[in-house]
């Protein structure tokens, strides 16, 4: 029994370092599907992100998440997380106050850390879809509240033994918990201020304002899809072979479908093959499949896969025509996605997968209860978190204000907010020739005093 805990210990953190690398697929992603005036204000902010996640979940998130003592949010062992590293699992009767995670029999803190990543996870969502304009104070604000309050209440409904959970919902590892919660915050906070300069005309017509590096954007992809072999396997908190081979499998032959489906649904809509619309592909048979990873087949991972990939698609344009400015697709990869994902676990979940779990889902016999689960779960962290994030930002714009000025906008927020850019060699370009004013050694050389050119990239 104590190799099998050491054994899975290692697999929980190794997994864990996996899901926190995924912070540099985020601003990889991200940056790139930014202007290069904000370059900087996108790394920053999700540099910044997780050490406020890591200091908001430790403070009180955890508690509030899987604490005992309520179906609503968790009443024991809040502040600084702490007691009895024993579980079940361990031959040991358990004594602690986080029983609702007492099935895994790891050491308390590689819990902590496991799930931690997940709770930084939810705030960087956040960081794309309001780039570009938001202040860097007033992110870093919404970010520790949202981890550290909204995102561990939702989050106990589900994981930490709440009423969700009783009610018979399945989010293996977070189409809703993480996902949508990150989605949902991120739409509040779209709202609040509004889209960028220029992006729409006073008639609505809808101006592209194209990312700066797809080259970058293509290496974030390509890290967040590695970091999903630790974001869905390593959500088993246990080295399960059959388990974990199964929900490897799953996972990338969603993302696999999600990118062939993306590229052909712009192909026919946009009448060429974005690499934007196929990165985010990628990313939305990645969510999708985050919920039902481990109770559906390899041929329903599939066919989730292509569907999220037609749909992530679709959710761009009918965002931007909706005048909701997101400039790296989040609120369609996050929280379109992980609403579908959701829901696929009551349509497509079969119980020799993981037995004793879900069930059948509809389309394998099993009725609807699993799915009305599924949906009540989806409703009710719906209008908990966006309300909730909707009055937070309201709070800080009132406080802080939420949004820089014209000028910084304009000029870019890396000079504005940061006072340095990611590419300084490339934003002024002086030259300057010295002509002799007649004759000399060129004689095609303009005529005149000495010319000055600049140029602004």
């Amino acid at each position: 029994m104590e190799t099998k805990v050491m054994v899975d210990t290692l697999w929980t953190l190794i997994t864990g370092m996996l899901v926190f690398f995924m912070n540099l697929g985020f601003a990889c992603v991200e940056s790139g599907f930014c202007r290069s005036k904000n370059c900087v204000n996108i790394l920053s902010k999700n540099f910044i992100v997780f050490a406020c996640s890591t200091v908001s979940f430790w403070l009180l998130g955890w508690g509030l998440m899987f604490g005992d003592g309520s179906s609503w949010f968790g009443l024991e062992g809040l502040w600084m997380i702490g007691g009895a590293d024993n579980s079940p699992a361990t031959g040991d009767a358990y004594q602690g106050v986080y029983s609702a995670i007492a099935w895994t029999g790891v050491p308390l803190l590689a819990k902590f850390f496991f799930q931690l990543v997940f709770a930084g996870t939810a705030a960087t969502i956040v960081s794309g879809a309001v780039a570009e304009r938001i202040k860097y104070v007033s992110f870093i604000l919404f970010s520790f509240v949202l981890v550290g309050l909204i995102y561990p209440v939702s989050g106990h409904w589900i994981w930490g033994g709440g009423w969700l959970a009783k009610l018979g919902m399945w989010d293996f590892a977070g189409s809703t918990v993480v996902h949508s919660v990150g989605g949902w915050a991120a739409l509040a906070g779209i709202l609040v201020l509004g889209p960028r300069l220029g992006k729409y005309g006073s008639k609505g017509e809808i101006t592209a304002i194209p990312g700066h590096n797809l080259s970058l954007a293509t290496i974030g992809v390509m890290i967040l899809w590695l970091g999903w072999f630790g974001f869905n396997p390593g959500s088993t908190m246990a080295a399960d072979p059959r388990l974990i081979a199964h929900i490897c499998v799953t996972t990338n032959m969603a993302a696999a479908t999600g990118i062939l489906s993306s590229t052909l649904m712009s192909w026919a809509l946009l009448k060429k093959p974005d690499l934007g619309m196929t990165i985010n592909g990628c990313l939305a048979g990645l969510v999708a499949i985050t919920a039902p990873c481990a109770f559906v087949s390899v041929a329903s991972s599939a066919l989730i896969g292509l569907i999220a990939g037609v749909i992530v698609v679709l959710a761009v344009i009918a965002f931007d025509k909706s005048h909701i400015d997101d400039p790296v697709g989040a609120l369609s990869v996050h929280l379109v996605n992980g609403v579908f994902g959701t829901i696929c676990v009551g349509f497509f979940a079969e119980d020799w997968v993981s037995p004793g779990t879900t069930g059948n889902g509809l389309l394998f016999g099993g009725g609807t209860t699993l799915l009305m689960a599924q949906l009540t779960g989806i409703a009710a962290v719906a209008a908990f978190v966006f309300f909730g994030s909707l009055a937070v930002w309201l709070v800080i714009k009132a406080v802080a204000g939420v949004r820089v000025s014209l000028q910084e906008e304009i000029e870019g927020l890396d000079i504005g907010e940061h006072g340095n850019f990611a590419y300084p060699e490339f934003v002024v370009r002086k030259l300057s020739y010295a002509f002799p004013t007649s004759g000399g050694p060129n004689p095609s050389a303009p005529k005149g005093p000495h010319r000055r050119e600049e140029a602004l990239v």
